[in-house]
């Protein structure tokens, strides 16, 4: 059965610091406190609508620094999402917070009102690049919390971002190492988007910061989706979740509303290319055997794969076998064309 969240967004109110990137309001489009009528509304809703999908499902604090909100109105949210894990409505309850903002007192907190996940919010492993966008945590400080986390028996999840001022690709992938070694159940990845109103969009708009583009963020990020995945790590999510306030504070950076699809398509060509360069087929009409789930990611979008397969003198054709896992192709016959 399929994981579902019951997002419930608290605005930035818990957070002492200012990230150069971050203008949260504008990319949750939320600035409204909810309160426990909000959260037991929300969790009466999601039984409605989910029915017996809800005992996969987690009540799920988003969108601040829940751990560093005041004390009262965070323990107030969690004794109204409680009684709906205690009585089995729902699986547990997930939040996300600052790597600075956890201690066992809080996990003592947060394990006795049923949470079972919590996200953190690294960002960068390298301390310059931290202390550049004005996190206002170290490297040590993620390892530290992780650790207390995973002790507690608390399911972690950790978040990073690609292409942060004073980042580099090497860095980002030395980020997803060092997160790799924590041992996460759960990444998100977030490549930058620079949103008007931040430090960044001045750093960008006097030209003293160059953002990724879409097509820079889909190379990087597919290889970390590729190393997560490889390392046994889910990632459940790449790229900020598409929204009208986000479309219209957005000033530039790697936004792309299906960025996982383009890279997941970018894993299928790069695999489809060394399998016929290991085969020694440079042209004719080949035969790819793909698991049925994986069609769109073989094709690309709007046909990008099979359009670069075309202009490399090979004919794809898909046949396809359930037997197979996503991203696994086989070549099934050779139509016509030469091997060398």
């Amino acid at each position: 059965m399929k994981h579902s969240n019951i997002s419930i967004f608290v605005p930035h109110i818990g957070c002492n610091h200012q990230c150069t990137f971050c203008n949260q309001r504008e990319i949750t489009g939320q600035q409204y406190c909810p309160g426990a009528d909000d959260v037991i509304s929300a969790a009466q809703q999601a039984k409605r609508d989910l029915g017996e999908r809800t005992k996969n499902a987690e009540i799920a604090f988003f969108g601040g620094s829940f751990t560093a909100i005041k004390r009262s109105y965070m323990t107030e949210l969690l004794e109204a999402a409680y009684p709906f894990v205690k009585d089995g409505s729902f699986y547990g309850i997930r939040l996300s917070t600052r790597p600075d903002a956890i201690d066992r007192e809080v996990l003592d907190i947060l394990r006795g009102y049923g949470v079972t996940s919590i996200e953190l919010g690294a960002q960068s492993m390298d301390d310059d690049v931290l202390k550049m966008n004005r996190r206002g945590h170290t490297a040590a400080d993620v390892e530290k919390a992780s650790a207390l986390i995973k002790e507690y028996g608390f399911s972690l999840g950790l978040q990073m971002m690609t292409g942060l001022y004073g980042s580099s690709d090497e860095k980002d992938r030395e980020t997803a190492r060092r997160l790799a070694r924590l041992s996460p159940e759960t990444v998100r990845i977030y490549p930058t988007v620079v949103m008007r109103g931040t430090e960044l969009y001045g750093l960008y708009s006097r030209g003293e910061y160059s953002p990724q583009t879409v097509e820079q963020a889909v190379t990087l990020c597919a290889q970390l989706l590729s190393f997560f995945e490889e390392k046994g790590i889910n990632v459940i999510r790449l790229g900020l979740h598409d929204s009208e306030s986000l479309r219209e504070s957005m000033a530039a950076g790697a936004f792309h509303p299906a960025l996982r699809e383009l890279c997941e398509s970018r894993i299928m060509l790069e695999k489809t290319l060394m399998l016929l360069e290991s085969k020694g087929i440079r042209e004719g009409t080949v035969e790819f055997r793909i698991a049925p789930c994986s069609v769109s990611r073989f094709t690309g979008q709007k046909r990008c794969n099979m359009n670069i397969l075309r202009e490399r003198g090979i004919n794809a054709v898909i046949c396809q076998d359930d037997r197979l896992g996503k991203y696994d192709i086989e070549i099934k016959g050779i139509a016509e064309g030469n091997t060398h």
